[in-house]
């Protein structure tokens, strides 16, 4: 069986504390994108569970294919719960940049979950599948419905919105990789009181009336104020995105990847010729940026 996993941009992301149990309570719209990977899902006889990473380009080969990679966490609880015998091979072919802000480990973990479901026949509903997902990680519930979501707790209460304005995504991803659990760290010790939280509701409202010019201006992530301290170049890469013609940029997650949005496909494309442009590259330690648009999905 093959089956795709969408990566995600977050278009607000505020953390509102530390919850006892380590988690973070978060206020998030969270927003799929036509980035994908693709996974072969191949039964064997063995019961044993392994990813391999196949067609990947260069900057995946420290992916762990063990029982560290959360595809092989989520067919392994998918194993348990629903007593499989069979074992996996869980073939990758990545696009998803990973350690981006980007959700590709949780977008993976959540279309094996969606895969065995098919396989197996189980009948699992939305709400079954998204608890499932809440085991492996908290965005992996948002990773199963897709689309344009309101993302509360600790990301896995959700509530769907409607589609997103139509808009094309220039997505920028510095070279240097970052902890997210270093940056929650951060975020819990900073003073809060000279960072602006992001207006989330005002983001919802935009999405509402289908008005891009006002989501692209009301967008905002609590976290980029902790990591661009760490890597200035986000900074550096959105005002360029901006003079170029984006709407509005913003660094996704907990970073480092940057996103443009873009009306006018024209301007997407001068603004990925420049950032890819070898001398740019190297003053701004980029990778190769990546143009996509906003996808949306059917809710399972």
């Amino acid at each position: 069986m093959n089956v795709e996993a969408y990566a995600k941009i977050n278009l607000s992301l505020d953390v509102l504390k530390k919850r006892e149990d380590g988690y973070h309570e978060v206020s998030m719209v969270m927003q799929s994108l036509a980035l994908h990977d693709s996974i072969e899902i191949v039964r064997t006889d063995d019961g044993s569970v392994r990813a391999e990473l196949v067609d990947c380009k260069e900057g995946f080969s420290d992916i762990p294919t063990g029982e560290d990679n959360l595809v092989c966490r989520a067919a392994m609880l998918m194993k348990d719960r629903f007593a499989i015998e069979d074992g996996f091979v869980l073939r990758l072919t990545k696009r998803i940049p990973h350690s981006a802000g980007l959700g590709g480990g949780s977008s993976d973990a959540a279309a094996v979950i969606r895969g065995l479901n098919d396989m197996y026949d189980l009948g699992l509903g939305p709400g079954q599948l998204m608890r499932l997902g809440k085991e492996i990680g908290a965005d992996v519930p948002f990773c199963l419905m897709g689309g344009t979501a309101l993302a509360e707790g600790i990301g896995e209460r959700l509530t769907r919105l409607k589609a997103a304005p139509a808009c094309r995504v220039l997505l920028v991803k510095p070279r240097r990789a970052v902890s997210t659990r270093e940056i929650y760290e951060r975020v819990d010790s900073s003073d809060r009181h000279f960072v602006p939280s992001p207006d989330t509701k005002k983001v919802c409202e935009a999405i509402e009336n289908g008005s891009l010019k006002s989501l692209a201006g009301s967008m905002g992530n609590i976290l980029e104020s902790v990591t661009a301290k760490l890597m200035p170049e986000i900074g550096e890469i959105e005002k360029r995105m901006l003079e170029r013609g984006a709407l509005g940029a913003m660094m996704s997650g907990s970073g480092p990847t940057v996103f443009g949005l873009y009306s006018d496909p024209g301007l997407l494309e001068e603004a990925a010729l420049y950032f890819s442009d070898e001398a740019v590259m190297r003053e701004l330690d980029t990778e190769t940026p990546i143009r996509t648009e906003f996808y949306r999905i059917r809710g399972l």
